[in-house]
């Protein structure tokens, strides 16, 4: 959950939090949006764009599969023996940091996202069975990551928790403009109420204030988010969210700094509700989580390609 979201911690996470030092974080988003989305919205996968052509809950990233296989066929102009993606730059952005817990403090400190000044980072979420968003999210980045590798794209991780805490919401931005990233995706895990279910991708709304400007990416950025709503339901065989985005599956916010502050294409993807035991299911299993990751690398390839 990107920061700012709708939901709370677990109980027990809420306990650790205190005696951390009183964790002031609540997910990936504002709690004064818990009843933004329309429950109950149509199941049906956001259709393409016209230029598209057993369970493990430690989030040990193990069992990624065959590097470079996707279910999606490109657009077949591809030179004989060159890679699909060689040549273009995707940043992955793995949601929050396994040592966010011990680092209260620090990510407590505020930082400039152009619009407002927001906490650093979160811990974010938690199934109830305590499968923290952080372990889910490092996972489906380094499927992906191989996925993308394999089809010939150059990969940079915001962070691959070789680092205390963070980084900050800034600093992910920057990694990826200092990349000068053809694609940013950020992987994440909503924690919302029970009987909300499903994905959504969030876009970057049009914002202009302070050290944010937008104007650029947002038109690249829903294109990018439109391609991996598409493909992330195919692969996983699972449906838009039914409280967020009216069954669309997309999202329009201006409060993430990691959108609001990125010069190039980005978008968030809350993979599904891990307060919800029928999502948490498929987040805890790690074949599913393969295939989310398959879904991601899909969307980014048929973004790519244009």
């Amino acid at each position: 959950m990107p920061y700012d979201h709708r939901k709370s911690l677990t109980p027990a996470l809420a306990l650790l939090g205190c005696a951390l030092g009183c964790l002031a974080l609540v997910g990936c988003g504002g709690a004064a949006d818990d009843a933004a989305g329309v429950p109950g919205a149509t199941s049906s996968s956001p259709a393409p764009r016209a230029s598209a052509a057993p369970s493990d809950p430690s989030g040990s990233a193990d069992a990624t599969g065959t590097a470079g296989s996707t279910g999606s066929t490109g657009s077949g102009d591809d030179a004989p023996g060159r890679l699909p993606l060689a040549g273009r730059t995707v940043v992955v952005d793995p949601g929050h940091n396994p040592g966010n817990f011990r680092h209260s403090r620090e990510i407590n400190q505020k930082v400039d996202i152009g619009t407002a000044r927001k906490e650093c980072d979160t811990t974010g979420t938690s199934t109830n069975a305590g499968y923290t968003e952080a372990a889910f999210t490092l996972d489906v980045s380094h499927r992906l990551r191989d996925l993308l590798k394999g089809l010939g794209a150059k990969v940079v991780l915001t962070h691959d928790a070789d680092r205390p805490f963070g980084p900050c919401i800034d600093e992910r931005a920057r990694t990826g403009n200092a990349a000068r990233a053809d694609a940013v995706v950020s992987v994440h895990a909503d924690g919302s109420a029970t009987g909300n279910r499903g994905f959504h991708v969030i876009l970057p709304a049009r914002v202009d204030s302070g050290g944010a400007d937008t104007a650029k990416i947002v038109g690249p950025s829903r294109a990018l988010g439109e391609d991996i709503a598409t493909h992330f339901a195919r692969a996983t065989h699972t449906s838009p969210s039914n409280y967020i985005g009216s069954g669309t599956g997309l999202d329009v916010r201006d409060d993430l700094g990691g959108l609001n502050l990125s010069t190039v294409p980005k978008v968030f993807v809350e993979c599904g509700n891990m307060r919800d035991p029928k999502d948490a299911a498929l987040l805890t299993d790690a074949a599913w989580r393969q295939k989310a990751a398959q879904g991601l690398a899909d969307g980014i390839r048929t973004y790519l390609k244009g």
